[in-house]
């Protein structure tokens, strides 16, 4: 319940902690804070517009070649009923185009074609997305009066403890999450550059994707490489180039864990694999996919809050990995 407005609420709320310190650093020069607030927005919303763009010109390109690759696969699908017909596994399998390939088939005609009208629909629906910004300006305008609020609900010999542990958390935040998009950038850049090495098509959309779903562990990477795994081994009919993609991401994960995550973000801010399954699969039942994006976020400020305050540690111990404790 609510959803409608819970969910641009909490997008507009995360996008301030990200966009906090920025303003706060013009302002210290003299920027007024409509000013600095407005500079900050127009900053993050071409940059994410930017990056939706190019994802969303590579996507438009993928499904204008997937007819052809559809035909292709289930050319290669009746080829393989056909084996598999002739032995001993004849009785049990359709020996037409067989299961697989009419799954594919029906991807291929229903599911697909469908996808841009989803996205568009779903933009429709969520129209009240329009004043995400709005909802950010406002938070960072009122921010004293938020803190102030803060201050009143709550004993007043906690009114020190607040005035530290605020600022802290979300300095923490905010550097965490340049780091993690910084890490998602360049797992991004250096994915798209193996893919288009390798000629697998739409080498941005794919690298990009498989990057951004590396938030799930061990299944974000596995669902990520799937699709160019496959689309290379239709469009080329050779096994080489899904083993090259297998190659160039397990490359790109061991940098990513060894180098690139060190060196982009100071502050380890890890959250146990069970924890982040379940909240998850929990953010998306209650709120569906915005809720898979969303509840995670809100779990790591928890954990920043939880590893500053005594009293919260069994929470900071739940919701961390064993190098914590």
């Amino acid at each position: 319940m609510g959803q409608s407005l819970f969910i641009p609420l909490s997008i507009g709320l995360l996008i301030s902690f990200i966009l906090y310190p920025f303003c706060r650093w013009l302002e210290r020069h003299n920027v007024p804070r409509m000013w600095a607030i407005f500079s900050a927005l127009t900053a993050f919303f071409v940059i994410s517009l930017s990056v939706v763009t190019l994802l969303s010109y590579q996507f438009v390109q993928f499904m204008q070649e997937w007819p052809e690759l559809s035909l292709k696969l289930e050319i290669l699908i009746q080829q393989l009923d056909t084996k598999i017909a002739s032995s001993w596994t004849k009785g049990f399998i359709n020996t037409d185009i067989g299961l697989l390939g009419n799954f594919m088939k029906y991807v291929s005609t229903h599911l697909l074609p469908e996808i841009p009208a989803t996205l568009y629909q779903s933009s429709i629906s969520l129209v009240l997305f329009i004043i995400i910004p709005i909802f950010s300006a406002l938070i960072l305008f009122y921010s004293e009066v938020l803190v102030e609020f803060l201050y009143l609900i709550f004993p007043s010999d906690s009114e020190t403890f607040i005035s530290m542990l605020m600022p802290k958390v979300i300095i923490s935040y905010y550097n965490f999450i340049i780091g993690m998009g910084l890490i998602y950038l360049i797992v991004g850049i250096l994915n798209s550059l193996g893919l288009f090495l390798l000629g697998v098509p739409n080498p941005v959309f794919f690298g990009f994707v498989a990057s951004i779903l590396t938030f799930i562990p061990y299944v974000g990477i596995t669902i990520g490489a799937i699709l160019p795994m496959t689309i290379s081994w239709i469009k080329y009919d050779s096994l080489f180039y899904p083993i090259g993609v297998m190659v160039v991401f397990i490359i790109v994960q061991i940098l990513e864990a060894n180098v690139i995550f060190p060196l982009a973000v100071s502050q380890r801010l890890k959250i146990n694999a069970l924890i982040t399954l379940v909240v998850i699969v929990g953010g998306g039942i209650i709120w569906g996919a915005m809720g898979m994006i969303l509840f995670l976020p809100f779990v790591a400020i928890l954990k920043l809050i939880a590893d500053q305050v005594e009293e919260m540690k069994p929470i900071a111990v739940l919701l961390g990995t064993k190098n914590d404790i």
